[in-house]
């Protein structure tokens, strides 16, 4: 998609904030500081339009960003964060939860996980909670600049082997630094909005 326009649009904590233009929405859910907002910016080609805070669990919100008047990027509180209190990571939780459950116009949640390392018991929850619930996924293996290249399939498989990952799912090995895995996240979310198809036969599975 080659994204002309892009603007952030609310920070919403439920429903009644959430835009009302039904437009598409692509949830991006990870542990705090795996790399949401740098890599909104990537594949939006702007530097600082989705802030990376420097402290874990600042962003408390869901935070909307439109695209080209075509979708919304949504990126979620990152999961794992220390110095956020027990009661507010539950209420993170809940709004959350009823956003992947009750919001129509979600066509695929970005699961945004380090490929340096196996994912997280926290990313195992979240992947298995939108299987579960037969939430649309793909996950998302960023920071691969940071591996030599010798060495990427042998953290694939461990992202794939600790998720327990489905082969009916996508996976896209990604880089902000590089863009590396840009158009091929592009495809998927593209495939997954019906972009460039007529809306009556937008794909719905």
């Amino acid at each position: 998609m080659k994204v002309t326009k892009s603007e952030f649009v609310v920070s919403a904590v439920g429903p009644a904030q959430y835009p009302d233009d039904a437009l598409p929405e692509i949830a991006l859910a990870g542990r705090s500081n795996v790399g949401k907002s740098s890599l909104i910016n990537r594949l939006i080609s702007r530097k600082n339009l989705a802030r990376a805070s420097a402290t874990p669990g600042k962003t408390q919100q869901l935070n909307y960003y439109r695209v080209n008047d075509d979708l919304y990027f949504v990126d979620f509180p990152g999961y794992g964060y220390a110095k956020v209190s027990k009661a507010q990571r539950a209420q993170f939780g809940v709004m959350i939860e009823k956003y992947l459950l009750n919001r129509e116009e979600l066509k695929l949640v970005l699961l945004v996980v380090d490929m340096r390392h196996p994912p997280s018991k926290d990313d195992i929850s979240m992947y298995e909670w939108l299987q579960h619930y037969d939430r649309p996924v793909c996950v998302v293996a960023t920071k691969a600049d940071k591996i030599p290249k010798t060495k990427w399939p042998k953290h694939i498989k461990i992202v794939k082997e600790t998720l327990g990952f489905k082969p009916y799912h996508s996976l896209v090995m990604f880089s902000s630094e590089t863009g590396l895995g840009k158009d091929e996240l592009w495809e998927v979310i593209e495939s997954r909005i019906g972009a460039g198809d007529d809306q009556s036969e937008a794909p719905t599975s």
